[in-house]
């Protein structure tokens, strides 16, 4: 990478067996380095760099104390993890971070044997090390496995169910809980450091392991004896949920304190068992921009690291998130009984002014897909108008309370799906593949794609007013730069548009691919259709286009399997229309990071590459037909 400063400690790390091999009282020198090659990287790539400034100590003294990558180390989510890549020999490939045929923005198996786990959505960490933790047991195996997990994603249930199953185990698991939603509060100081130390030492874990054989014959004295240090632990530490859970918690301590996170991992890698180690830490520490606002610098463009500011030309459109945060508060102000639910993305979803303006019909349920579901569910039947932004990728997670609790019961939850299709340098763990696919299975479920910005807002306005689940699935970023109207009127449910007459092929297209469509329609002379609505099907629209064209090309920013092209292809079959059928969407393989548009462009799904690949079909028919005379 393009670098304005020297790196004189961090530039000889060309592996964590280097980092071992520094002497202790250089770690705050790398660290400070490390910080600064951060920003600089970061900044010319964009990409997660709050959290990747939090976590700085925290990952030197992970690898410094741990022989990974034998040791296995599991990131949650991976937002924090571009330390780990740098120590990990990829320093030199960071300029190609979240960019085509560059590194990915998660830890991920096929691009180093010290991505022990392949993440990106949160709250798996614990379940993965847990089960790593058992195969080396099994192997007879004395490498140790760490999870670290953010307080964040600790709020999600797949977490709490790791938890509980780790504690009735003997598994060597080791826990690193990094919260950096609180300020560091005064116990989170010299005296918590130092107790977390005794508390973590050899010393008092032999005392404890002995007192409980020893007590245990006597259930009268043990118990108060374990309550006992259940109360001076209280007092000092808030680890009784995780001492329950079967854990031995330790800490808070300071997450910066290098000599103390250090001193305290070594104590723990010679324990046994289930551990837990809280430490706190700062999003964005080091860099005052981030410090003053981490939302901002959790996912970012690329920047000025003098000053902060985003680089690059700005653009007046709106982004179909800002379309439906416009949306949700214009209807909230309307009909009082519009309640907005989200998981932990109020930022991403676009709620910010709603959660201001309208805060006690607001309901941020944390990192919980499945609850969120559900909730909007139980407000459903008691009158209310829940509406639960998500993301495509994360409402996979709650696919079970979708069909059981929302659509069996025919309730009328809206759901606003972010992030439909393709989503850029996020990469497969990010992608809205297949909500299509997954969705229109569903019985009583209608679902929708905008085309542009003003049919996103009418398709939410669509499904707000229907008595049954309903779901709008837009792409990241902005439309073709559409005039929204300023009302609330609903579309005609299941209607298609005719956007261009043309003769021989029609381009049936589900959602954004429009604008690429009417390109490549222009070159082909082809009929092109706004198909807008995926469940109900435009049954009239494409029985007609079927009797007038030789060929229909149905385009989508889906999964072919199972999308709106194979509704079509349902339809057909069962009019037994006598039309050839190409389907165009995402193939059947996962679409590695680049942007949104190189993407498309891999996929055949720009004007170039639907032209091509009709042209491609349109001459193998003609080679088909003269084979045959």
């Amino acid at each position: 990478m393009t670098t304005h400063t020297h790196f004189p400690l961090l530039e000889r790390i060309d592996s964590p067996a280097d980092l071992r091999k520094l002497p202790a009282a250089q770690l705050a020198l790398l660290a400070a380095e490390a910080r600064r090659f951060l920003i600089e990287s970061v900044a010319e790539t964009g990409g997660h760099l709050a959290a990747n400034l939090g976590t700085v100590e925290l990952t030197l003294a992970l690898h410094h104390v741990f022989n990974t990558p034998d040791d296995r180390l599991v990131w949650d989510v991976g937002h924090q993890s571009y330390l780990h890549k740098i120590l990990t020999g990829r320093r030199q490939r960071m300029d190609s971070l979240r960019q085509k045929g560059g590194l990915a923005g998660f830890p991920k198996r096929e691009e180093s044997p010290y991505d022990s786990f392949g993440v990106g959505h949160s709250s798996t960490s614990i379940s993965a090390a847990l089960g790593m933790a058992i195969a080396a047991a099994r192997a007879g195996s004395n490498r140790r496995v760490i999870a670290v997990i953010g307080d964040g994603a600790m709020t999600a249930g797949q977490a709490f169910e790791a938890l509980n199953h780790a504690g009735t185990l003997d598994a060597n698991l080791l826990v690193v809980l990094n919260d950096n939603d609180m300020s560091i509060s005064p116990n989170v100081g010299g005296l918590s450091n130092y107790l977390a130390r005794v508390l973590s030492g050899r010393t008092y874990a032999t005392v404890r392991a002995g007192s409980k054989k020893v007590l245990a014959n006597m259930p009268t004295v043990w118990e108060l004896a374990r309550r006992a240090e259940e109360h001076m632990k209280g007092m000092v530490v808030p680890g009784t949920l995780f001492e329950e859970l079967g854990f031995n918690y330790i800490g808070p301590i300071d997450g910066h304190d290098l000599d103390a996170v250090v001193k305290t991992l070594r104590n723990l890698r010679a324990l046994k068992g289930p551990q837990l180690l809280h430490v706190v830490t700062q999003k964005g520490k080091g860099y005052h921009p981030a410090e003053k606002n981490p939302c901002k610098f959790h996912g970012v463009g690329k920047f000025d690291p003098q000053t902060g500011d985003a680089g690059g030309p700005g653009t007046d459109s709106k982004t179909y998130t800002q379309v439906f945060g416009d949306w949700i508060c214009d209807m909230a102000a309307q009909d009082d009984r519009l309640v907005a639910i989200t998981p932990a993305m109020r930022e991403g979803s676009g709620l910010v002014e709603f959660s201001e303006r309208f805060a006690t019909r607001y309901f941020d349920v944390g990192i919980a897909e499945q609850h969120s579901v559900t909730l909007a569910a139980g407000m459903a039947c008691d009158g209310l108008k829940p509406v639960v932004a998500i993301y495509s990728t994360f409402l996979q997670r709650a696919y079970d309370q979708l069909v059981h609790d929302v659509a069996l019961q025919n309730l009328p939850v809206l759901f606003a799906i972010d992030r439909g299709g393709l989503v850029g340098a996020d990469g497969p763990t990010h992608a809205g593949s297949f909500d299509l696919s997954y969705l229109r299975c569903i019985p009583n479920m209608t679902l929708m794609a905008p085309a542009n910005e003003d049919e996103c807002r009418k398709m939410l306005s669509t499904g707000y007013r229907l008595d049954g689940p309903a779901a709008v699935r837009y792409p990241r970023g902005s439309g073709p730069g559409a005039a929204i109207e300023a009302g609330l009127e609903p579309l005609p449910v299941g209607k298609a548009e005719l956007c261009r007459e043309g003769q021989d092929v029609a381009l049936l297209v589900f959602g954004s691919p429009l604008a690429a469509a009417l390109e490549a329609a222009e070159r082909l002379n082809a009929s092109v259709v706004n198909m807008r609505f995926i469940k109900p099907l435009d049954e009239e629209c494409v029985t007609r286009l079927a009797a007038t064209h030789s060929l229909l090309v149905t385009i989508e920013d889906n999964a072919v399997a199972g999308g709106a092209g194979a509704a079509v292809a349902e339809l057909l079959a069962c009019y037994a229309q006598p039309v050839a059928l190409l389907m165009l969407g995402i193939p059947d393989r996962f679409i590695e990071h680049a942007t949104r548009e190189q993407q498309l462009a891999e996929c055949g799904l720009d004007a170039d590459g639907i032209y091509h690949r009709v042209q491609r079909e349109l001459a193998g028919r003609i080679a088909s037909l003269r084979a045959v005379d």
